[in-house]
């Protein structure tokens, strides 16, 4: 069985998302082949460096104007042209040779639309990638119009709200999964490590603080003053690859613990009795099942919006309305019960997760192809 996973850099949560999914499913098939390839990266290995570059320079200083692009986009259709196609296409064509794949795995919406667009241009032809698989991982709480594509088979959906947006954008239930936004393993069993009753009186509350890979975190430090000044607190923060914030930072006060970027996330949430963070939904994810409630920063784009109006449906986490906040971090942390609520509300929405999905439909896959799963 051989699988490919296609993803792309705008963000972390995108490749996140499909090394999670690879780990998931060689855990299952261990004599599987599951490659992660970063499609755009394959299609113009010599731009698409700059073209990463200035996707993170927009998100993080031109928001406006990507929030003007996917309020519009928003309000499209289905199979969405994405530019360039032609260029797409021929590289997918020129992967797909090189791979063989028997299914194909899409974390990133421009990948979902060539890959169909490739399937729906074999249709009256005598082409393979007609009947190729196409597996669609959503990586937001968004039923965005750039993810849904005619020729998918199979869309994995972070919550039942997607699955119903979904239904009523014409996609057939039959063919949606409720899966949650994939984590790594390690985050899986946290829930369960954390409810073993620990020996050691703990004296201190945890607090969790991390700005994603780039380290996007308040830069003011009287904010962190604020937060030092919180009695029974240990703080630790997680600054990336904002290598500037954490000498700015680093070894300042006692109680407040500042880290660069760490791949151990898990060993961190474990510890921790809420975490702050922006509303990304990989964060998000890896939060339910550690049952760790969020605090989340002000949001800022049009996919986190929608995470953080999530995270107060449902009752799992709260939502800064700015940055300057440490007050409110000292009351909800001291709001022992409010804590437990949120966390007992994490453990019914893992309830409501096929864990076993996306592992089914492969074994369904490599039986009706006749390939070793």
């Amino acid at each position: 069985m051989n699988i490919l996973i296609l993803t792309g850099r705008f963000g972390m949560g995108h490749l996140a998302a499909a090394q999670s999914l690879r780990q998931q499913l060689l855990r299952r098939f261990p004599h599987a082949v599951v490659a992660v390839e970063d499609f755009p990266a394959y299609v113009m290995p010599n731009a698409s460096g700059t073209l990463y570059r200035f996707f993170h320079l927009m998100v993080t200083h031109g928001n406006h104007l990507f929030n003007t692009y996917y309020k519009l986009t928003s309000r499209g259709h289905a199979d969405t042209r994405p530019p360039l196609e032609g260029l797409f296409l021929d590289k997918l064509v020129e992967l797909l040779e090189q791979y063989r794949p028997d299914a194909v795995i899409a974390t990133h919406p421009l990948c979902a639309q060539i890959v169909s667009r490739l399937k729906g241009e074999a249709a009256g032809q005598e082409n393979c990638y007609l009947d190729l698989p196409l597996i669609t991982c959503i990586t937001d709480i968004s039923s965005h119009p750039e993810w849904i594509n005619r020729n998918t088979d199979c869309y994995l959906v972070p919550s039942p709200e997607v699955k119903r947006s979904l239904e009523e954008k014409g996609v057939s239930s039959a063919r949606i999964c409720v899966t949650g936004i994939p984590v790594g393993e390690e985050f899986r069993g946290l829930a369960e490590k954390r409810a073993i009753p620990d020996n050691r009186k703990r004296e201190q509350a945890e607090l969790l603080i991390m700005g994603g890979g780039l380290g996007l975190l308040p830069t003011d430090e009287a904010f962190y003053e604020t937060l030092h000044r919180i009695a029974n607190v240990h703080i630790t923060i997680i600054t990336g690859h904002n290598e500037k914030l954490f000498r700015r930072l680093a070894g300042r006060w006692e109680n407040i613990e500042v880290l660069g970027y760490v791949d151990q996330v898990w060993e961190y949430l474990a510890k921790a009795d809420m975490i702050i963070s922006k509303p990304g939904g990989i964060t998000l994810f890896e939060s339910i099942h550690a049952q760790v409630p969020v605090y989340s920063w002000p949001p800022t784009l049009c996919q986190e919006c929608n995470n953080a109006r999530w995270i107060v449906e449902q009752g799992i986490g709260w939502v800064a309305d700015r940055q300057d906040c440490a007050e409110e971090i000292r009351e909800l942390l001291a709001d022992k019960e409010g804590l437990a609520r949120a966390a007992a509300r994490m453990a019914k929405v893992k309830q409501q997760l096929e864990a076993e999905a996306l592992n089914r439909l492969i074994a369904v896959i490599a039986g009706s192809q006749g390939v070793a799963a």
